[in-house]
């Protein structure tokens, strides 16, 4: 009985007539999934042409505006018809040095020693990346936004982020899902650089609260290369038809007019500066505000990104570190590679041969350049070494610093030797 039950079943399950069902059935279903998934886009796209619109642009204005960089596009339309900076020419680096700390102090009520307005326009002169660091309320944020005023091209200020990883953080990322790409200003700051000759500063505030030589190790790398026109970014990985006019197959070249500064604080919530980052930057040390001065009324003196390097290569070429300077240097090197195993190094030799020169050129010494930089580029490291053996012989290091130089004339470098043996 029970088998006869199932023939039955089998007889029915594969007559024609339940084939032909089935087969219906199927197809129908098909169908209903094809026409699920085309709702389904028409609804997306729908929602991405709302979003679109909540941008403030009309379907109309999408297809007329299709570029994924929104941005730029519009630069490509300003840029042309933008009114050039009227540049100051007849200026020199001691005059510039003035003029600015005139303008600060007059015009924005922010006071500097003139040895540190000294430090950071030679410092401007060796590295596109200067670290300003120091105590909280020292005016480090300050300097660099009243350079930008000096200049009449704004800073561009970045507050960097604790979760800051890679560099998308400051160039922005293509969006799958709107199409468009999330432009930073950076970005937009950078496509402008590429069309002027003004000096543009970027100032990252704040910069160790990420690690910097995460977010920031593309453009350590890049300002390595000695031909700027050979820095390039890649920004996307394709290039489209109406791509913006200054991206070169989806890459935007480093501009050379544009430094960054960033501003570092050293407490619990920041994170070490690396080896990498400081021997590639210019370090200037804020640690007191300066008196208040009265002043007579100094306006801006714009100079541009060609004229500021004609005065750093004028300077190189007719001030000359000398020979008894050139002796000492080599002596202190020396003793430390004997004593420490640590060494100036080719990029620091270099660096000094630029600091030195444009330092005098804006109204210092010699000797206080050697000491400035030495203190920053050198003796930092010796905090990398065993502290007992290290202690044992600091002082032995302060009386080499008096007995190559002439007692007293170092006071940066002995004063950063003391700090160790107070460590």
């Amino acid at each position: 009985m029970i088998l006869l039950d199932f023939q039955q079943v089998w007889d029915t399950l594969t007559s024609p007539l339940f084939m032909c069902i089935y087969i219906a059935a199927v197809v129908f279903l098909m169908v209903a999934i094809v026409v699920a998934v085309m709702i389904n886009e028409y609804r997306f796209s729908s929602f991405v042409r709302r979003i679109d619109a909540k941008g403030g642009k009309s379907e109309e204005e999408q297809a007329a505006h299709g570029s994924r960089f929104d941005m730029l596009k519009r630069l490509d339309a300003e840029l042309p018809v933008r009114e050039k900076t009227a540049f100051v020419e007849d200026i020199t680096l001691a005059e510039f040095c003035e003029s600015f700390r005139n303008f600060s102090a007059g015009e924005l009520k922010l006071y500097y020693d003139i040895g540190i307005i000294r430090e950071f326009v030679a410092g401007l002169a060796v590295s596109h990346i200067l670290i300003l660091q120091g105590m909280s309320g020292t005016g480090k944020t300050s300097l660099a936004f009243a350079f930008g005023q000096f200049l009449k091209n704004p800073s561009t200020v970045i507050p960097v982020q604790p979760m800051w990883k890679d560099r998308s953080d400051l160039l922005g990322y293509y969006n799958e899902f709107t199409k468009r790409f999330n432009e930073t200003i950076l970005l937009q700051k950078m496509y402008e650089a590429n069309g002027r000759d003004d000096i543009f500063i970027t100032i990252l505030d704040e910069m160790n609260i990420a690690r910097v030589e995460y977010y920031f190790a593309e453009f350590l790398s890049l300002l390595e290369i000695p031909n700027p026109e050979s820095r390039w970014l890649d920004v996307v990985s394709d290039r489209w038809d109406d791509d913006p006019d200054g991206l070169k197959g989806g890459r935007i070249c480093l501009p050379d007019n544009m430094w960054f500064l960033g501003t570092a604080n050293n407490d619990d919530s920041t994170f070490a500066i690396s080896d990498k980052v400081y021997d590639r930057a210019m370090v200037i040390n804020i640690d007191a505000k300066s008196e208040p001065f009265s002043v007579a009324s100094n306006g801006a003196a714009p100079i541009s990104a060609q004229k500021f390097g004609e005065l750093k290569a004028q300077a190189i070429k007719d001030i000359k570190i000398t020979p008894e300077s050139l002796e000492s240097l080599k002596k202190i090197d020396k003793f430390l590679a004997e004593n420490y195993r640590i060494s100036f190094g080719n990029r620091i030799m270099k660096q000094i041969m630029t600091y030195v020169p444009v330092y005098v050129a804006c109204g210092g010494s010699e000797t206080d350049a050697l000491d400035d930089i030495l203190s920053k580029k050198v003796l930092r490291k010796l905090a990398t070494q065993n502290m007992t053996y290290r202690k044992s012989v600091l002082e032995t290091l302060c009386d080499r610093f008096n007995e190559y130089f002439g007692n007293d004339k170092m006071p940066r470098c002995i004063e950063a030797v003391r700090r160790l043996e107070r460590s």
